[in-house]
């Protein structure tokens, strides 16, 4: 397992927390309810808004704990005292219990001066073994304090006094230190709750903070990883995962989940199929890699959105199985392991894994297109999937493939091109220095812009949104054609090739090749029908090695 050796850099926090004009007139008026009915309560701000007022960062997501009345009562009296004032109540919004989505507590919100804030009771919860679900009850501030999952979220902003609390003597400490450590034994809080070991490596990514070595030698605990596989839910995890791939630093996160030996629970993989435990490693730096030439591109001119991100760090992370298949759910049907990791391991969305897929299947294509734009080479047609046959056209080849290429993955197309540099080979010699990997990057993204400006060249940005210039009644009118079906939707891709070729610009033209092509289209059915035999063929030879691939696994 990697360690770190170094220890955590030291900072300057806050000595106090600075509070802005709305923040202290918020609390003046939570102070004011609580004199004008002699509550005999304290009511604290808890959690991640003291850890980053202390740290100089603004937050406005403010959690109030009470330590001794709930939530919804707390509230009530709020409104009763605007009413008292003839200012307008505001809207409570109870939300009840969901230990599965961890609202273990009764919650009420409130929006005070245009900020939504949470109400809820301090409280202490008790743990069995097979559950994440805790058993809850009211608490004192320290147990408050100890049963949640970082110090540094265990601080606590006492409104009536003005000050930090620090209960577990840790949590200031563990800031300044910049330390991600926990207020219980590790492995006690984690076999308590297992999503904590992903939140720890979320929090430690977010903030640049350390691991706590104590802490990684828990997580990677066998008892620790059996209950994160028995007692999380799949959609929890990946909604850890999914914040830790749309979050600062992905690379370093899937990093700290290698490094803690539990990638396998994680991207989980059917029983029956083994794989190499190196495959988990090279899923990790595949990642890295992606992200690193992300950014020398991004610091040029190209700005990969958000979403376009995510999906290509997720199809650069499984980037090595993706020609891996298993069997389904029922050990019947074959299925792609990228998509059983997406859609069963992670709970994410299914067009997300169509999208990684696809991405995968679209940068092999563009490894096949890459050495032809750098030379002068024929283009093996068989490669891209094309309708046409090699020796029907003499035209410009290389924008007809790139044209269908994009047209399938569409505005996905950067990411695609990112994704095939990691694949496709590079002479780096036995260097593995750092120096090294720094002019891989840069000859990969290089190459990037090579690409990039071909396409751009061949006037094929935004060609996805390029249609046929007949539709089907043109077609069947001009080919004097009973009815439509399979036949007319086969010639509107071919007629999409031609214009690509750049042999139909126009409408007339269009008709001309279809006249030329299929004077007479019953008698000419075989030649028009040979392309979607050959597409049958490709497929069934594809059904035919997955099952090979399959019975192997079995074996």
């Amino acid at each position: 397992m990697m360690t770190t050796t170094t220890s955590p850099p030291t900072f300057q926090l806050k000595e106090k927390i600075d509070l802005t004009d709305k923040e202290s007139q918020i609390f003046e008026l939570l102070l004011q309810v609580v004199a004008c009915f002699s509550l005999q309560t304290q009511i604290r701000v808890v959690g991640g808004w003291v850890r980053d007022k202390l740290l100089g960062q603004p937050c406005n997501d403010i959690d109030i704990a009470l330590d001794n009345m709930l939530g919804t009562e707390f509230t009530e009296k709020v409104n009763e005292y605007l009413s008292s004032l003839g200012k307008e109540k505001q809207k409570i919004n109870q939300i009840p219990r969901n230990p599965e989505q961890s609202k273990h507590l009764e919650t009420a919100k409130m929006h005070i001066d245009g900020i939504e804030i949470d109400f809820v009771n301090l409280r202490s919860e008790d743990y069995t073994e097979n559950s994440r679900i805790p058993v809850v009850r009211f608490g004192t501030a320290e147990e408050d304090a100890y049963r949640r999952d970082l110090t540094i979220n265990s601080l606590f902003y006492n409104i009536n006094t003005g000050s930090v609390e620090d209960f577990t003597g840790r949590g200031i400490q563990d800031l300044r230190s910049r330390s991600i450590a926990t207020p219980l034994p590790p492995k006690q809080t984690f076999l308590d709750d297992p999503l904590r070991v992903l939140r720890a490596i979320r929090f430690g990514v977010r903030f640049g903070f350390i691991l706590d070595e104590d802490l990684k030698i828990a997580a990677s605990d066998h008892d620790v990883k059996a209950a994160l596989a028995r007692k999380i839910t799949r959609d929890r995890i990946g909604h850890e995962i999914n914040l830790m791939i749309s979050g600062k630093h992905p690379d370093q996160a899937m990093t700290y989940i290698w490094d803690v030996q539990i990638f396998s629970v994680i991207f989980s993989v059917p029983q029956q199929l083994e794989l190499p435990a190196s495959e988990e490693r090279l899923c990790v730096a595949y990642m890295s890699d992606a992200l690193r030439i992300m950014q020398i591109i991004e610091a040029d001119d190209y700005a990969f959105d958000d979403e376009e991100r995510r999906l290509l760090l997720y199809a650069a992370l499984l980037l090595p199985f993706r020609k891996t298949v298993c069997w389904g759910n029922d050990n019947k049907k074959d299925e792609m392991v990228v998509i059983h990791i997406i859609r069963n391991s992670l709970k994410l969305k299914c067009s997300d894994a169509e999208a990684v897929v696809s991405l995968h299947n679209s940068a092999e294509k563009f490894m096949s297109l890459i050495p032809h734009i750098k030379s002068a080479e024929d283009i093996r047609i068989a490669e891209i999937g094309s309708k046409v046959e090699l020796t029907d056209f003499s035209g410009d080849k290389l924008r007809m493939l790139a044209g269908l290429l994009l047209q399938e993955i569409k505005g996905f197309w950067h990411a695609a091109l990112l994704l095939s540099m990691l694949l496709y080979p590079m002479d780096v010699g036995s260097n593995t220095s750092v120096d090294s990997q720094i002019e891989l990057d840069k000859r990969r993204a290089a190459l990037f812009r090579i690409i990039e400006s071909e396409i751009i060249k061949l006037d094929l940005e935004k060609i996805w949104e390029m249609k046929s210039l007949l539709n089907g009644n043109d077609i069947i009118n001009v080919l004097d054609l009973k009815g439509g079906g399979p036949l007319v939707g086969e010639l509107q891709k071919m007629l999409v090739e031609q214009q690509l070729l750049r042999r139909c610009r126009n409408r007339d033209e269009c008709i001309e090749w279809l006249k030329q092509t299929h004077p007479k289209c019953s008698e000419n059915f075989d030649t028009v029908t040979k392309p979607i035999d050959r597409v049958r063929r490709g497929n069934q030879q594809m059904k035919s090695k997955m099952r090979k691939q399959k019975e192997g696994v079995g074996g």
